[in-house]
This record gives C-alpha cells, structure tokens and sequence, in this order.
C-alpha cells in the first residue's frame, strides 16, 4: 500500500523535473555557451590571421602565380595535343629559360644604366632642395641621405657597417621568392586535390556551390594576372620606345620601372612619373616637356583605354573602392598588402557576392560566371 502510494510521487517528482520549462532553460544554455564557443573560435582565429598575415600573403602569391601556370597551360591546350602535365613543365622549361636570357642580357647593362640614372636624380635632388632651402621648405631633411647610389653601390665600409641588414633583406626576400614559386608550381599541378580539401570543410549539401565558387575565383585570378601581365609588357615597350626616341638616357630602366608600376593602379604610375622628371631636367627644359607629355599621353592610353578593355573581365570593382583597399591594405601590411590588394578585392568581391548576398540574402544580383576552361 506504501508502495503504490510512493509510486505516484516519484513520477509526479520525475515530471516535475523534467518539465518543459526546465528543457527550455537547458537548450537556452546550450545554445549560449555554443554561441560563446564560437564567438572565441572567431576571435582566435582573426588574432591567428593577424599575427600571421605576411605568410598569408605569400601563400596568395603563390596561387596567384599557379593561376598564372594554369592559364598558360590552357592557352596550349587548343595548339599542343598534350596532358595537362606535360603542357605545365613545357611552360616551366619557357619561363625558366626567358629568365635565364633575362638576367644574362640585364646583368651586363642594367647595373651601369641604373647607377647613372640614380646620379642623375641625386644631382637633380639637391638642386630642388637648394631651390626649395630659398624659400625657407626643407623638403628632405637634414638627416635623410640623398646619395640614391650610396644606397645601392655602395663603398665598403658602409657596405660592411650595413652587411647584417642587407644580408637578412636579401635572405627574407629571396626566401619569399623561393616559396612563392615553389608554392605556385604545387598547386598549378594538382589544384583539384587542393580545391576539394578546401570543399570537404563545409557541410555537403553545399559542397557543390563552394566548389562553384571557388572555380570562379580562380578564373577571375587567371584573368587578372594575364591582364596585368599584358598591360606591363605593353607599358614597358611603349616607354622605353617613346624615351628611346626623344633622347632620354637610360630608356629601358624608365620603362621597366613605368611597366611594374602598373602592378599598384592609380598609385604606380603617378610615382613611376618621378623619376622620368627627375632624369629629363638637367637635359632642358623642353625635353622634360617632351618626356613628361609623352608618358601622359601612354598612361592615359593605357589607363583609360586599354587596362579597362583588358581587366573588364576580371575585376569590376568601382575605382574609389579599388583606391580604399590600396591604401587601408598598404597601411596594414606594406608593400605586400599594395601589390596583392587588387586581386585580393577581386576574390573577394565574388565571395561577399556568391555567399553572402545570393545565397545569405537571397538577392541575386547577377548569374554566377561560367567557369572557361
């Protein structure tokens, strides 16, 4: 009798305990303490990025030169009927051996072409900071070294007292260097396998519009680089040409430099500029019109007609933005975050546009880009 009386107690205890108020509070605090989880992991993983940003850097270097491997490897495949492999080592055989006659035919007159063009832009120096001294602006400073070749040919006692700082710059760089390409050549021969590692990450039932994306992303880096490829090529031959023929000295080093400048848009060529100034004024007045005119006229050219028809395909991020990215990446993280923020918008423009507006949003603002082969 006890018994069946307790027993009735206990389940109305047991119910009681259990009450949905109770599961209630049990799943609210589930879901706080995942939501602090994550919110850590967040954390931890941008203080992670940020501490290891500069080798993240490198990392995209690296896949923007495997995105350049793999568009040559493509433009071949309509002339040669080979595998994708043997087309890939026949682009490595040609770019090694286009830098093997590069630094063979550049090591003999680059270096002298570049000294006298550093004494000329040092003499031209002290003369505008004389002129600028009259009027009471010290543009340079009293301390600032304006010898540009004491910098770079230097004698060897400064040498010596410099030799730990030159050694570890040249160390870092080359460093970067080696593993950018090593980097590049890895992926550009099996980027499938590296694809579908970033793929398995995410849940499956959206495995195949990642993989979607991410292909996009990668035909908008071939197309980039392709682009600035050309239009550097195109910039170096059309200044070196135009200076060649009005009379400049050292023409293909000006070139060269009005060419890589074009790497950074709208900042590159108005500093590329400087030193073409620089080295036409002692040569008088009318041949700095003459240089200064000129580049004008290529830069524009190229900057307003042939860049736009160029990167249309790939990057069609408003300038203003473009210039924002620049600048906010180059006070982050150097000179790195200059050269990489153009293509570093462009991926990640499609990403905010594929994840985030169509697909979080639910707002397609335009068809997702056919990947080309």
């Amino acid at each position: 009798m006890s018994e069946s009386r307790m027993g009735p107690e206990r389940v109305r205890e047991v119910v009681l305990h259990e009450s949905p108020a109770d599961h209630g509070g049990d799943i609210g605090r589930r879901s706080l303490l995942a939501t602090g989880l994550s919110l850590l992991a967040a954390g931890v993983a941008l203080f992670l990025v940020w501490q290891t940003v500069s080798s993240l850097l490198i990392v995209f270097a690296g896949v923007l030169f495997a995105a350049l491997l793999d568009a040559a490897a493509r433009a071949l495949a309509p002339v040669l009927p080979l595998g994708r492999v043997w087309r890939l080592t026949l682009v490595l055989l040609l770019l090694g051996a286009l830098s093997g006659l590069g630094l063979v035919w550049g090591a003999g007159k680059l270096p002298e072409q570049t000294r006298l063009l550093l004494k000329v832009m040092d003499a031209q120096v002290d003369i505008l900071q004389a002129h600028l001294l009259s009027y009471g602006v010290d543009l340079l400073g009293p301390e600032w070294g304006r010898d540009f070749a004491q910098w770079l040919f230097a004698d060897q006692g400064r040498f010596l007292s410099h030799a730990q700082f030159l050694l570890g710059g040249a160390s870092s760089l080359l460093t970067s260097v080696l593993v950018i390409l090593f980097l590049g050549i890895l992926f550009a021969f099996d980027p499938t396998s590296y694809r579908e590692s970033l793929v398995v990450l995410v849940r499956q039932s959206y495995r195949a519009r990642t993989r979607a994306v991410l292909d996009e992303m990668g035909n908008v880096m071939r197309l980039w680089f392709v682009g600035q490829l050309i239009r550097i090529i195109l910039m170096t031959l059309c200044v070196w040409l135009a200076l060649y023929l009005i009379g400049l000295p050292g023409p293909f080093v000006l070139g060269l430099q009005a060419g890589l400048s074009n790497f950074i848009p709208y900042l590159g060529p108005i500093v590329a500029a400087i030193p073409i100034a620089l080295v036409a004024m002692p040569l008088g007045a009318s041949l700095l019109i003459w240089a200064v005119v000129v580049y004008t006229i290529i830069q524009s050219i190229e900057g307003y007609v042939i860049g736009p028809l160029i990167q249309r395909q790939a990057v069609e991020t408003p300038p203003a933005w473009t210039l924002v990215a620049i600048v906010l990446l180059g006070a982050l993280f150097g000179v790195m975050g200059i050269a990489l923020a153009m293509p570093l918008v462009a991926i990640g423009r499609v990403a905010i546009i594929r994840f985030y507006v169509e697909d979080y949003l639910g707002d397609g603002l335009e068809p997702a880009a056919n990947n080309r082969e």
